[in-house]
């Protein structure tokens, strides 16, 4: 997927941190996304490199973790590399309920409690807007009672968007999580300035098209004015692009490579793009493709 070795720089000053709105409390820029990346059941090799992947993620200040019951057995082995690990006072938990119904919502979320094992989530998503409405009324219940800390609602699908920039502009969610990267860039449309105009935070998912912006970019070297604000290679480059857009809180990439690993988490620190050169990346870029 990704055209070279990483040329992994040493880390200097405090990662890039943006504040969750409702609260003011700082996330790093740079996430992590589990779909497929963890869904690695019990094989032991494989266990064991997503716990280096994760060790990573923490030894350059990652916080946010995102996953879901719809992520197979992500969060069983989420929770099995944080035993490895131990305790991580940076950890910021995000998981999501997806499926029908108020009995079967807190049946799901309980169970996910168990197989993280972290006592709680800082963040309970609603994911593609499932019954929405019904387990939103459990987690308003949840936050009041001190078990989650913020609320969410997700979506992974463009055609979903309508459904949640009505969701968002009626109920006092904490958080919003939808795709947005170098080329799918709707969302600059409407939701990214909903949400700023909301005061909700924003976790990006599918940063890199499910990694296929780096079949574009194969054969290509990166630009040499990048090297002005930080990056070292693509990932950045992408990475950069979106957490440089004001209203956005979080990108949550995901990848099954400690080098992998190891380059996204380089975009977290650093200088960002301005506004100029965030136009000046979309053209160098769309003229590759």
């Amino acid at each position: 997927m990704l055209v070279s070795p990483a040329r992994v720089t040493a880390r200097t000053g405090p990662p890039i941190a943006r504040a969750i709105p409702r609260t003011g409390e700082p996330l790093p820029v740079i996430g992590m996304g589990s779909w497929l990346t963890f869904d690695v059941g019990n094989d032991p090799p494989e266990l064991a490199t997503r716990v280096q992947i994760l060790k990573t993620f923490f030894d350059n200040s990652g916080a946010v973790i995102d996953s879901s019951p719809m992520y197979g057995s992500s969060e069983k082995v989420i929770g099995y590399c944080l035993k490895q690990i131990g305790k991580q006072d940076a950890l910021f938990p995000a998981t999501k309920v997806w499926i029908v119904g108020r009995r079967f919502g807190i049946a799901q979320m309980r169970r996910s409690e168990s197989l993280w094992g972290t006592g709680g989530f800082g963040l309970m998503q609603i994911h593609n807007l499932v019954d929405w409405e019904t387990h939103l009324q459990t987690l308003k219940e949840w936050k009041a009672e001190g078990k989650i800390r913020y609320i969410g609602i997700t979506t992974s699908h463009g055609r979903r968007h309508a459904g949640l920039e009505k969701a968002i502009a009626t109920e006092p969610f904490d958080f919003v999580q939808f795709t947005y990267n170098i080329l799918d860039r709707e969302a600059e449309r409407r939701l990214l300035p909903l949400a700023a105009d909301r005061g909700i935070a924003v976790i990006i998912n599918r940063p890199f098209r499910r990694g296929r912006l780096f079949d574009y970019i194969e054969d290509e070297p990166l630009p040499g004015w990048a090297s002005e604000f930080g990056c070292e290679n693509w990932a950045q480059y992408f990475l950069k692009f979106i957490v440089s857009h004001p209203a956005v809180t979080c990108a949550i990439p995901a990848t099954s490579q400690v080098p992998h690993m190891q380059e996204n988490m380089g975009a977290g620190f650093g200088l960002l793009p301005d506004t100029k050169t965030r136009q000046r990346m979309i053209r160098h870029f769309e003229a590759l493709i």
